[in-house]
């Protein structure tokens, strides 16, 4: 069974055992979690979302991402800054579509 879930202001293409990596959940790893925005569930769409459709998944670890790094300057003003930003995330795999 295949579904489109929101989490995070993000959309998830997903199937059972599909490995994801999403915005910070508050769950310990090992727990369970319930993704109820589902958007689409085996082609059938929801309004916009479907209530009747349960995505359940387990969270394997918390994380942080790569570090993007930000520089501004201004030519001629001897004007630079540089700031650096790490997303964290957490890893959830999929385990069942009900």
């Amino acid at each position: 069974m295949k579904a489109i879930i929101e989490t995070g202001g993000k959309q998830y293409y997903v199937e059972e055992g599909t490995v994801l990596y999403v915005e910070k959940i508050d769950a310990a790893p090992g727990e369970k979690v319930k993704f109820d925005k589902v958007l689409m569930a085996n082609g059938v769409t929801g309004h916009p979302y479907l209530t009747k459709v349960l995505v359940e998944g387990e969270v394997v670890k918390h994380g942080k991402a790569k570090k993007v790094k930000v520089f501004k300057y201004n030519q001629k003003k001897n004007y630079r800054r540089t700031q650096g930003h790490r997303q964290p995330y957490t890893k959830v795999e999929i385990k069942t579509i009900k």
